[in-house]
């Protein structure tokens, strides 16, 4: 029996309750290494553990993290967060029931941004033409004008049977709210009376909340504080777009709930969660030294890495561990489909920078049931070839010393989805504690909020000092007018982006091919 064979049996890892199973036999790591990392994962698993309990784990906000009660509500710290969280599923299980029997709507856009839409979006891709009378799904997760119309513009003959669902937790996130606002002008221009078509995702007594209540929207969801958005997929957030397309939210909980029993194992061998961050810790240095290249050889897996980038790189990515310490850490992800995108990505993972590791993820069953295939010209089927594909290319790497880990299932359902998002959602975890981060928080994200702010507030002076203005002006002028010394190179950004869209201020440039000579003046 040769080494990588014996390697293989030995830290190959099966969930039997889910059909899934993740082999690490290709990653470079030894036996004495995950022994000395084995006092981390006892001590990630007791902080898990406490996470689990109530413990408030986001200090940035002061609140619990209770994702994981979502799929069992036994384990919330209290009969009423238990007794609510059940009420919620009920109440999504209805209303989704309701709207898909009653003919009315055809088609939902869903607004929001980061987890309020890449954990939908995943699904909606994932199992869209698996139900007859599920919804067509459509995204506006950006503030991008551009992008909002050409969605109204496909559905604009289709609007008065689109349910405009509307998520965001404080009922104040920019993007979402300009979103929103934008679509409601649009329907109020085609005389359609917008709240009869709205519903919102939100917390109690949030923005939305309120605007919701105040206008009469058709239908109000919550989801609480504890539940941060990395990390909703398991509430109303992905529960409404998974009931929408006409699946079983109760059988993805479920699959979560499994994955979670598995995770909760002392035994790394036998958790595969704590195996995956044992490895990646290992991969890393820990410190995040090798980047995660996601490879799902299944298009309805295809969004899976962009999925996973939030997950992973919003909970691990910190400047600080949790004694307040400087450091840099984090876990960069990057994605594409297997083999389509082989041809792009194959050469430089082979033979270039060896600054990676690569997770393949294989679906042994190559069609839903009731789906059709044929046998191609050679005998093989088309399944056979994307199955030689993924391992000749594992196998590739792997002849040229690149590091590389399979997590395979069975089939694509919603309880192995709810498995596999429930896998990564603990392994970041476990993961964040070895490190001594903060999984929870996210002060980057704050960050560039309050950074945005400042820009939007720079754009409010101009147009005043714009407004004011009748001969020609530069950057320097204006930096001077607005005493802002310093921001120069914000005030001429703000001014080109004004200039690019003169019709609606009039402000146009005049010369200059550089940003220290260019000049403005309002025609």
């Amino acid at each position: 029996m040769n080494d990588s064979w014996e390697k293989l049996n030995k830290y190959y890892l099966e969930v039997e309750s889910l059909d899934f199973s993740i082999d690490v036999s290709k990653m470079k790591f030894s036996e004495s290494q995950l022994q000395k990392l084995a006092p981390k994962v006892e001590l990630a698993l007791k902080e898990m553990e406490s996470l689990e309990q109530g413990a408030k784990s986001n200090s940035d906000e002061n609140r619990m993290v209770g994702h994981y009660w979502l799929r069992d509500p036994s384990l919330a710290p209290s009969p009423e967060i238990s007794h609510s969280i059940e009420d919620s599923l009920k109440e999504i299980e209805t209303f989704s029931s309701q709207i898909l029997s009653n003919g009315k709507f055809s088609t939902a856009i869903i607004v929001g941004i980061g987890g309020s839409a890449l954990g939908p979006q995943f699904l909606k891709d994932c199992f869209w033409d698996c139900h007859p009378e599920s919804l067509d799904l459509y995204f506006c997760d950006n503030t991008d004008p551009d992008g909002i119309a050409r969605i109204l513009a496909m559905l604009e003959k289709k609007l008065s049977e689109t349910l405009i669902i509307v998520v965001s937790k404080s009922g104040g996130t920019v993007e979402t709210r300009n979103a929103a606002a934008e679509i409601e002008t649009y329907f109020n221009s085609l005389g359609l009376n917008f709240p009869n078509n709205a519903v919102a995702i939100t917390t109690k007594n949030s923005k939305l909340d309120e605007k919701a209540s105040r206008e009469g929207w058709k239908k109000t969801l919550y989801i609480w504080d504890w539940v941060g958005g990395r990390c909703s997929i398991t509430s109303a957030v992905g529960l409404i777009p998974l009931t929408l397309l006409g699946l079983d939210a109760k059988s993805f909980l479920n699959g979560a709930a499994k994955m979670d029993v598995a995770t909760r194992s002392q035994d790394i061998l036998n958790n595969p969660a704590a195996l995956l961050a044992c490895i990646w810790h290992i991969a890393g240095n820990g410190s995040g030294e090798k980047s995660m290249v996601i490879l799902p050889y299944k298009d309805r897996l295809a969004l899976f890495g962009r999925y996973l980038q939030q997950l992973v790189m919003e909970s691990l990515g910190k400047s600080l561990d949790n004694e307040g310490n400087k450091i840099e850490q984090g876990l960069s992800v990057f994605g594409n489909k297997g083999s389509t995108d082989q041809h792009a990505y194959i050469q430089q993972l082979r033979d270039g920078r060896n600054d990676f590791f690569a997770v393949f993820l294989e679906v042994l069953e190559d069609l839903r049931k009731g789906e059709t295939g044929s046998r191609l010209e050679e005998g093989f089927s088309s399944g056979d070839y994307l199955s030689g594909f993924l391992h000749g290319t594992r196998s590739a790497l792997e002849s040229n010393n690149r590091e590389s880990i399979l997590i395979s299932l069975r089939a694509i359902n919603e309880e192995s989805l709810g498995g596999l998002v429930a896998l990564f959602e603990r392994a970041v975890g476990l993961y964040a504690s070895m490190i001594n981060v903060n999984a929870y928080n996210q002060p980057g994200v704050e960050a560039g909020k309050k950074a945005a702010s400042r820009i939007i507030e720079i754009q409010k002076d101009l147009e005043t000092y714009i407004s004011q203005k009748k001969d020609q002006f530069d950057v320097e002028d204006a930096s001077v007018a607005l005493n802002r010394p310093n921001e120069k190179e914000s005030i001429y950004r703000v001014l080109e982006h004004l200039a690019a869209n003169s019709n609606n201020n009039g402000l146009k440039r005049i010369s200059g091919k550089r940003p220290d000579q260019a000049t403005y003046k309002i025609n």
